[in-house]
């Protein structure tokens, strides 16, 4: 007993027993997952009976249409989101950073708390709003314009358009604070220099608030490739459920879902998983690459 007690309180193991709680999270929650998944996605798993098929379910992934359709929908909502949620919180950032708004605390709280609502329950609202009965919120505001009724979740183009104000409500207020903490990290002498110099407002943005925030951006930008590819629970709650017209809503995770719980084809989805996961990978890497994020400094 005393042996253990002087190896815990040793200065040397101090180290290894704070981050051994990580260590055994990240290898019992996902290592062993992922290569749990990785043969699983060679396998054909029914009820009471396993068994090894190779690369099937890889090959019918290349000729299925409704994974192609979820792929496309994914890479669609995910190039959206990052056209809209990484210029419009970096400007609100900036607002916010600036003697231009006042209540600034209000603000922040006000765009954060969608971020903090439950995706079932903003589902359901946004589901309600624009449902395609003359009443709902959406199909008045047209009404108010002079436009008839429209059913905005069976038409591709407005169905984007609904699972996109979804995003833009609940992650807008996330990455300006994000953006916020970037700017809150450039030295205010070297405005005060611009200025002196008589560099305009936008000359400080453009040459020295956006080359400055380029970690924050890369950082905003890796999770949101992640988010935008691995969407799921919004397009769920807006059809209420994971059918949709002509899947118009169908993404690689609700497939996965499709396939691996309601289908029960568990060797199946864990191939479409295992895509998923290649494909946030190579994209994130590639950027990270572009981004110069792999570079060594310069001393």
């Amino acid at each position: 007993m005393e042996k253990l007690k002087k190896v815990l309180y040793s200065q040397k193991a101090a180290p290894y027993i704070f981050v051994l709680p990580f260590i055994l999270s990240f290898l019992i929650f996902w290592i062993y997952p992922l290569f749990s998944t990785v043969k699983m996605s060679f396998q054909s798993i029914l009820p009471g009976e396993v068994e090894w098929v190779g690369f099937t379910n890889y090959e019918k992934l290349l000729k299925d249409t409704a994974f192609h359709t979820a792929i496309l929908n994914s890479f669609k909502y995910m190039l959206w989101t990052l056209v809209l949620l990484i210029p419009f919180p970096m400007l609100f950032a900036c607002l916010m950073d600036s003697r231009l708004v006042k209540m600034k605390g209000f603000y922040k709280a006000l765009l954060y708390l969608p971020a903090l609502t439950s995706v079932v329950v903003a589902g359901t609202i946004f589901r309600l709003m624009f449902s395609e009965l003359a009443g709902s919120q959406m199909n008045q505001f047209l009404e108010y314009f002079g436009y008839a009724p429209i059913k905005w979740l069976k038409i591709r183009s407005t169905s984007y358009f609904a699972l996109l104000t979804i995003a833009c409500w609940r992650w807008t207020g996330v990455n300006m604070l994000y953006f916020l903490a970037g700017l809150k990290n450039i030295d205010s002498g070297l405005y005060e220099a611009a200025r002196i110099d008589g560099a305009n407002n936008s000359d400080k943005f453009f040459y020295i608030t956006l080359p400055l925030l380029k970690p924050t951006t890369i950082y905003v930008l890796t999770i949101s490739v992640y988010a935008g590819l691995a969407m799921f629970l919004e397009s769920f709650m807006l059809w209420n459920g994971n059918s949709s017209p002509n899947n118009i809503g169908l993404t690689i995770v609700g497939y996965l879902y499709r396939r691996g719980i309601e289908k029960n084809q568990l060797g199946y989805a864990s191939a479409v998983g295992l895509v998923l996961l290649v494909i946030a990978l190579g994209i994130n890497i590639i950027q990270l690459i572009m981004n110069g994020a792999f570079k060594k400094e310069e001393k």
